[in-house]
């Protein structure tokens, strides 16, 4: 299976970034974090402080399966404004079977700002629908396409991760995540309305 591969900048949201992670790996799919500093070690937007399992610049992310980009600020700008990403963000989004997933501000603060969601349904953080330059804006929470899995907010962060596992491994997977995690509605899974 493909490695996916959660980025992180300082500031990021402690909730996003750490729930994918967590998640996917439930699901059996392979993913590493990112530092993009030089520096393994990366501070969370509310303090914590997380040892990375690889430097950016140290990775090759050849044929990654997901590109995973928490929000939180300054994180998400400090990832928009990390050229390097730019390049293998565009990449992924122009092959045929790279995925890209992107929560709270980053849909807009970075994807948005790169032109990568033109046209396409998009949900971001409250207050950040300007930056998402050409994207039709949804008032979903989690917003899933052929090519991005998008997530409003650090709410979310659960929702959102076990989309990425739907879209990568089917929904009978993300189901059975959820439910070894006790995400259930009167002995049924129920991850679309558990939360709204």
């Amino acid at each position: 299976m493909r490695e996916s591969y959660v980025f992180l900048a300082d500031g990021f949201e402690e909730v996003e970034a750490l729930t994918p992670v967590d998640v996917l790996r439930r699901a059996g799919m392979p993913v590493k974090t990112v530092s993009i500093t030089s520096s393994l070690q990366v501070t969370g937007a509310h303090g914590v402080t997380v040892t990375a399992d690889l430097i950016f610049n140290n990775a090759l992310f050849k044929d990654a399966a997901w590109l995973i980009l928490p929000g939180g600020m300054p994180g998400a700008t400090n990832l928009y404004d990390f050229d390097p990403l730019h390049g293998l963000l565009q990449n992924q989004c122009d092959s045929p079977v790279g995925r890209i997933a992107a929560i709270c501000a980053s849909p807009a603060v970075v994807l948005g700002q790169m032109g990568l969601l033109k046209g396409r349904e998009a949900t971001c953080y409250p207050g950040f629908e300007d930056m998402m330059e050409g994207a039709i804006h949804s008032e979903k929470r989690v917003v899933a396409d052929s090519k991005f899995v998008l997530g409003a907010g650090p709410a979310l962060a659960l929702k959102w991760s076990l989309a990425i596992v739907e879209a990568e491994l089917g929904r009978e997977k993300a189901d059975n995540v959820a439910a070894g995690m006790l995400l259930y509605s009167k002995n049924r899974i129920d991850v679309d309305n558990y939360f709204g």
